[in-house]
């Protein structure tokens, strides 16, 4: 029985990446697609869906010292 190493695409450019020790960048193909995806989390282009724990947390603290 042969192992195939799993194959994912890079999430940045579509490129198919092996997922193993000779990709280091995985699941990106590259250190420049990680930095170009890394730049969009820093811009905050990219967000993760749900509400803001923050914000509800930061109101309630105001709230108390009105």
């Amino acid at each position: 029985m042969s192992k195939h190493p799993t194959k994912l695409d890079c999430p940045q450019c579509g490129t198919s990446v092996e997922w193993s020790d000779d990709f280091p960048h995985r699941p990106f193909c590259s250190k420049r697609c990680q930095l170009i995806d890394f730049g969009g989390w820093a811009k905050e282009e990219h967000r993760i869906a749900g509400d803001n724990v923050e914000d509800e947390i930061f109101s309630e603290d105001l709230d108390r010292l009105n």
